[in-house]
């Protein structure tokens, strides 16, 4: 029995011809500054679980802090983190290893304290 995969295979290829990529930098300078500002924005956004981190470690306190929740958004960010590498994204790979790392310490102060 043969297989038959042109159709697939012709949705692929229409996708890769009719894929009209942005140039980079862009001509628009919102998007240039945007295409910038997206690394601090992967950097600052993680950071603000230091404030929980903080409290976590040094006042020895996890109360209220669910080590269930913390885990699975650490699963969420090492999903984000393979898509981020399958598809070499820069921004995506930065915030979301710095987001597993940050949740990991919440995960481990959350079952310590």
């Amino acid at each position: 029995m043969a297989q038959n995969s042109a159709g697939l295979h012709h949705q692929h290829m229409r996708k890769r011809i009719y894929k009209k990529l942005e140039p980079y930098p862009h001509p628009d300078p919102l998007k240039r500054f945007m295409d910038k500002a997206i690394y601090a924005v992967a950097v600052a956004g993680p950071l603000v679980t230091i404030p929980q981190i903080l409290r976590i470690w040094i006042d020895k306190d996890a109360t209220g802090v669910s080590a269930l929740s913390w885990a699975a958004f650490m699963a969420l960010a090492a999903i984000w983190v393979i898509y981020g590498v399958l598809h070499k994204d820069k921004p995506i790979i930065l915030a979301n290893v710095m987001w597993f790392l940050l949740e990991l310490f919440v995960v481990v102060g959350a079952i310590i304290y």
